[in-house]
């Protein structure tokens, strides 16, 4: 359930603070030399998500190419559960030695620090950032029995009607999006978490659920067999969806409906600088190959991953826009 608790601006405050001064100790602390021998073992990518979403999906791509770019296998590990916490403690808890790396959705890195009260992990010191892989627009769908054609539709809809939303995690961008409206718009959408996306738009596709949010690739599976697009998440339109219009553009002004969310490559603070370095140039370098080409055209991705120096650079500026959005929300997970 969500609600608010006191002292949620201070928790914000300080989660802003301790992100500040973990960017400074990144430019200012001592860098791990990188051993001449790096890689001398297998790597391994921690997905905190199952298998067949996009996570999974950008992580096996880019760990193929980076196996043939480094000469050393690139094990991709599922480990999903409670809300991606399971696969990123796994990665903080790991030897920072350049052989470990997390990927899982933004807002489970950026936001989870407020979400919950207590983690087993510290998000602003045990974890630093290599590079984000966008995930494009995010596709809000609904069971196609339901007479609805935009979100202002479905909202009035909702109103009169039981409505679940499904989302990939407790605390990603549908839960917010549906906790949000719920508080704006006096409905009462229920959020119903699955540990993926295929379970989620089936259920939609079966009026188990009446709506859900998330990629293209994966709405895309249902989009014949009962679910109709009415909205797409972001600033702008998916390519694969060209008239369908953004939630902005139905007359949504809230901060969260515009920002665009990511996957992030992370590794264990004090990871040699230049493997971090080194990780984020080669999945610049595997984003202009044709298989990743192909892999966004398949999931309605237009953008590119971003060096280390551009990475944390945004990183520093967009982080504190997600916090500061679920300590407003006033959403809690425990």
């Amino acid at each position: 359930m969500s609600m608010k608790t006191p002292n949620t601006r201070r928790h914000w405050l300080m989660a802003s603070t301790a992100l500040a001064a973990g960017f400074a100790s990144l430019a200012m602390g001592p860098v791990h030399a990188q051993t001449a021998t790096w890689p001398a073992k297998p790597i391994k990518i921690v997905v905190a998500f199952p298998p067949g979403g996009l996570t999974d999906a950008i992580a096996r791509n880019y760990g193929d190419f980076l196996s043939g770019r480094l000469g050393v296998p690139v094990v991709v590990e599922n480990r999903p559960g409670a809300g991606a916490i399971i696969g990123i403690d796994a990665v903080a808890k790991s030897a920072a030695d350049g052989y470990t790396f997390g990927m899982s959705t933004s807002g489970t890195f950026w936001q989870n620090r407020v979400l919950y009260a207590k983690l087993p992990h510290n998000l602003d010191k045990d974890l630093t950032p290599v590079t984000v892989f966008p995930s494009g627009p995010l596709v809000v769908g609904i069971n196609d029995k339901i007479p609805a054609k935009t979100m202002a539709e479905f909202v009035a809809w909702a109103k009169k009607n039981n409505t679940s939303m499904g989302t990939y995690a407790p605390g990603s961008y549908p839960h917010m999006l549906a906790d949000q409206t719920n508080r704006q718009q006096g409905t009462a959408i229920q959020s119903v978490h699955y540990r993926g996306e295929a379970p989620m738009w089936l259920d939609v596709a079966s009026g188990q659920l009446q709506i859900a949010v998330g990629s293209f690739q994966a709405f895309n599976a249902v989009s014949t067999r009962g679910v109709r697009a009415i909205g797409v998440t972001g600033s702008y339109r998916s390519p694969k969806l060209p008239d369908v219009p953004t939630l902005t553009e139905q007359g949504n002004t809230e901060k969260l409906v515009t920002l665009e969310g990511g996957l992030p490559l992370v590794a264990p603070t004090g990871t040699p600088e230049a493997v971090l370095k080194r990780m984020a140039d080669e999945a610049v370098a595997w984003s202009n190959t044709d298989k990743a080409a192909k892999l966004r055209e398949t999931f309605a991705i237009p953008n590119k991953p971003k060096n280390l120096a551009a990475t944390r650079k945004d990183w520093e500026a967009e982080v504190p826009v997600w916090i500061k959005l679920a300590v407003d929300l006033g959403i809690k997970l425990d």
